[in-house]
């Protein structure tokens, strides 16, 4: 019946169950631990600063690689209806003879690592008991990211206004990288800071930008245009201020799924 991905032998683990196995995470084991799939039938207590109780039914149990314990049902989209988090250890515990005669088959119980809390889950039929290695996640790629936003910019750069040439992306300050150099219609340098949602800081980093560039001769005058798919007022009120150019980014526009010249409005 136990199938746990990584585990190490214990003498005793709470309130003298002897333990099965307990759950441990990637340190020190030399290689990645595997997720854990599991569908039962069980019942689910959670103890500590709250109570709560799952009755019996079918649900996924999901033990991860990172230690967290996951209890979901077939709705409630993505959330889990009990979960631990990290930092936290689980026992495989064999039942009570009271709850045998439930009949519950295992138990687990998860204990957090740093508070009393404790989650329960009462076996009765394990309908499915897998581990899958998922190895090292990239991260999520969001769609209208800052990289995209400024890839698809330096290819529209006429976007800003007619006239305006592409100089380069990620062009090098002191300071750190301007996210376009352009030239407008009459060749005056133009520094392009490009943000997803254009507050305060994006405007302040861009007036750093500035000013360096400024004291540069070959480059200087350098105009500045803070463009964003949205920007809050305070920053538009201030990049007015410092005289730095605002531009609302339409992002599907510069993607070429948005049609702007069928529009209504």
């Amino acid at each position: 019946m136990s199938h746990v991905a990584e585990s190490v032998r214990g003498p005793e683990f709470w309130g003298g169950h002897p333990c099965e196995a307990v759950s441990t995470p990637a340190a020190g084991l030399g290689k990645i631990p595997a997720v854990r799939l599991v569908i039962a039938r069980c019942s689910v207590d959670y103890e500590g600063r709250l109570q709560a109780h799952l009755p019996l039914a079918t649900r996924l149990l999901v033990v991860k690689a990172d230690g967290s314990v996951l209890v979901h049902s077939d709705g409630g989209s993505y959330k889990p209806l009990n979960w631990m988090s990290p930092p936290c250890a689980m026992a495989e515990v064999a039942p009570e003879e009271d709850e045998i005669a439930d009949g519950v088959e295992l138990i687990w119980v998860v204990q957090h690592a740093k508070s009393d809390d404790r989650l329960r889950v009462r076996l009765h039929e394990v309908l499915h008991d897998s581990a899958h290695e998922l190895g090292v996640d990239p991260g999520l790629v969001k769609d209208g990211a800052e990289a995209h936003l400024q890839r698809l910019l330096a290819e529209h750069i006429a976007t800003l206004g007619e006239g305006y040439t592409l100089v380069r992306r990620e062009f090098m300050t002191a300071i750190g990288p301007v996210d376009i150099l352009c030239k407008d219609a009459s060749g005056g340098s133009v520094a392009v800071e490009i943000k997803r949602r254009g507050d305060i800081d994006g405007v302040e980093q861009l007036t750093r930008y500035l000013e360096l560039m400024n004291r540069d001769p070959h480059l200087a005058p350098v105009a500045g245009v803070f463009a964003a798919q949205e920007i809050k007022p305070q920053a538009r009120t201030l990049a007015n201020d410092r005289g730095i150019r605002c531009v609302t980014l339409d992002y599907d526009a510069l993607k070429g799924i948005d049609d702007v010249g069928s529009r209504l409005f």
